[in-house]
């Protein structure tokens, strides 16, 4: 009796663990999916001012339009996209309403880093954002070649002392030469669960299986075939 019920109850209780595993990602992949709806709704909400004192945690994504001119110099961040390879972010200063701020402008290809670009009055529809793109593989900025490889609000706002807000742009007023918008969306936020929980429950239906199989060897097992 103990030889089959030991392996059988390791059977299903291994399975049950599986199981639940896969359960409990499903439940995080609900949970994410609402997190996601919401910041979506979030950042094509209508536009409203620049606030006062924008906080990093509860303004993030906040649609802000403001009205302003954009100034020199550029920070140029390198970055890959999809569709057009390795280009560069290119993040200015802009004035608006005697402020001071950062301003994400989108990508302009590699070769079109020298080219000077002009610095009209513009009306500026985007979103707040505060990115966190460093860890302990990013390099350091080469501030003589101008070539960033994080948006470091913080460092650019010295760099070019501004305060330190960064607005993502999504649309203009005017179409400044060569400048793709690259505004703020929620495709790298990782939303691995669905992933997770298939390979939980593959995992548990394997362990059924193979459970299975022991009982069904054991069953034919020849005689005087040693346990």
């Amino acid at each position: 009796m103990h030889r089959i019920l030991i392996p059988l109850l390791f059977g299903l209780i291994g399975a049950a663990v599986l199981i639940s595993l896969g359960t409990w990602q499903m439940q995080r992949l609900a949970w994410k999916e609402e997190i996601l709806t919401g910041i979506e709704s979030r950042i094509t909400a209508e536009p409203v001012a620049l606030p006062e004192s924008p906080n990093p945690d509860s303004d993030k994504y906040l649609p802000v339009i403001a009205s302003g001119t954009l100034g020199m110099p550029e920070v140029h961040v390198l970055v890959s996209s999809k569709k057009r390879g390795a280009v560069y972010r290119v993040i200015q200063p802009f004035e608006t309403e005697g402020r001071r701020i950062l301003v994400d402008m989108g990508t302009i290809p590699l070769d079109e880093k020298h080219t000077a670009r002009a610095q009209p009055e513009v009306t500026l529809t985007g979103n707040l954002h505060w990115p966190q793109e460093i860890d302990s593989y990013t390099p350091e900025a080469d501030v003589a070649d101008n070539i960033w490889f994080a948006r470091d609000v913080l460092k650019m706002a010295e760099t070019l002392q501004t305060e330190p807000i960064l607005l993502v742009v999504r649309k203009t007023s005017q179409t400044v030469a060569n400048l793709t918008p690259l505004p703020v969306d929620t495709v790298g936020i990782p939303n691995d669960h669905l992933e997770y929980a298939i390979t939980w429950f593959s995992l548990s239906a394997i362990w059924l299986v193979m459970t299975g199989y022991f009982f069904w060897r054991m069953r034919h097992k020849p005689e005087g075939t040693e346990t």
